[in-house]
């Protein structure tokens, strides 16, 4: 299998008053091309920080590593253009309509006007918000925003596409809707897909593998059936028992998804 995301002792420090601070103490992963990676760790255990280094937000201070064959020290231009990324919060501007957000990132990319505008009618269509494109984005769901996010994310029809815990806070319906989604990124076009997420049933469910960090380093990986019978004692384990066992502590809390009324 290709390897589109490879890091070896990707390491980052910060300075603080008191002195430094070793976020990320050596991440060595590799994500083959069409998988789907969850990426999990208690708080503090640098999950963040590895994925800011991994899209160029932040610069490591150790170790290297390559996404899509681009290094990220060398060719953090060409990392951008290979990858796609969906932050936590949404940083789209409410006022506008979707389609004009849609087709402002396509310029952003050097699309042409009309190819932005055929670019947008693509991705809504696609993501399934084709009936929205009209509407200010103040006034889309959460699960709506959240499809925006992605299809923004996609624009440039990127080979790896970054998740930070993309679905917090959604009702179970938009959750499973994502789901969906996710899926058939990876099943329809190939997308390599680099997860974030505080919910194991969400991990249990999209990733092919999953990786544990704790403490700013790789504490398991393997799939999720692997790592039940190594770590959890037996297949049938809860995947919140294997995580307990391999990191001595809970994920960090996500908000609860609301109940669908």
């Amino acid at each position: 299998m290709t390897a589109v995301i490879s890091a070896a002792g990707l390491a980052r420090a910060f300075q603080t008053k008191r002195g430094p601070v070793q976020a990320v103490r050596g991440i060595d992963l590799t994500v083959h091309e069409g998988e789907i990676l969850g990426f999990l760790g208690p708080n503090g255990a640098g999950k963040t920080t590895t994925l800011r280094m991994l899209t160029t937000l932040l610069a490591p201070t150790g170790g290297s590593a390559t996404v899509a064959g681009r290094d990220l020290a060398s060719d953090p231009a060409g990392v951008r253009a290979a990858c796609g990324y969906v932050a936590q919060s949404s940083g789209v501007d409410g006022q506008l309509a979707a389609r004009e957000e849609l087709v402002t990132q396509g310029r952003l990319y050097r699309l042409t006007r009309a190819q932005a505008m055929v670019r947008a009618e693509e991705l809504a269509h696609d993501l399934g918000i084709a009936d929205l494109l009209d509407r200010r984005i103040a006034t889309l769901s959460g699960g709506q925003r959240r499809r925006l996010d992605i299809a923004l994310a996609l624009t440039h029809r990127p080979r790896v596409l970054f998740l930070d815990e993309p679905t917090t806070g959604l009702d179970p319906g938009s959750r499973a809707g994502l789901w969906d989604l996710v899926r058939r990124l990876r099943d329809e076009h190939g997308t390599t897909v680099f997860l974030t997420t505080h919910y194991l049933d969400e991990a249990d469910a999209l990733a092919d593998r999953l990786v544990i960090v704790d403490r700013g380093e790789v504490a398991a990986e393997g799939t999720p059936a692997a790592l039940r019978l190594r770590h959890g004692g037996s297949p049938d384990a809860s995947l919140q028992d294997t995580f307990l066992a391999v990191t001595g502590r809970g994920p960090a809390p996500a908000d609860p998804a609301p109940l669908a009324v």
